[in-house]
């Protein structure tokens, strides 16, 4: 089962964060369809956020068909998410020469805003966004 992590000072909204995590938890297949997610209380209790704001998180995944509400019993997953089976292994090498990279990165002394930066930069050079462009290092679209 998931566990929810909420950093107050991210400056995203804590029912975004809910739904970030459960998405990156389906991208990774650590959630699959039928998995049930924590209830509200299980939330509630492991991070002392309020219940309407996991109730809020939950209706978003919902809207967005990644997750269904059955009255009495919870809330389960309904959608997956991700281009391929979590498993793959195309995907376990990936990210056996992700990790490869960040330690690397650790060594030389940068830090985890600075990879996450580089990372996000070398995205944009090679995926469009929804919008269909994509943003090069020079900040131009293309």
């Amino acid at each position: 089962m998931i566990e929810y992590r909420i950093d107050r000072r991210s400056g995203v909204a804590t029912y975004l964060q809910i739904v970030q995590q459960t998405k990156q938890a389906l991208r990774l297949g650590l959630l699959e369809p039928g998995d049930k997610l924590p209830t509200a209380r299980e939330v509630v209790e492991a991070t002392a956020i309020n219940p309407n704001t996991v109730l809020k998180a939950y209706r978003e995944l919902e809207r967005e068909g990644l997750a269904e509400g059955r009255r009495g019993l919870g809330t389960f997953v309904r959608g997956t998410l991700g281009g391929g089976a979590a498993d793959s292994p195309l995907r376990a090498e990936l990210r056996a020469e992700l990790a490869t990279w960040a330690e690397r990165a650790r060594d030389g002394g940068l830090e985890r805003d600075d990879l996450s930066a580089l990372f996000d930069s070398v995205l944009a050079e090679h995926f469009t966004t929804h919008t269909g462009t994509s943003v090069t290092n020079k900040g131009e679209h293309s």
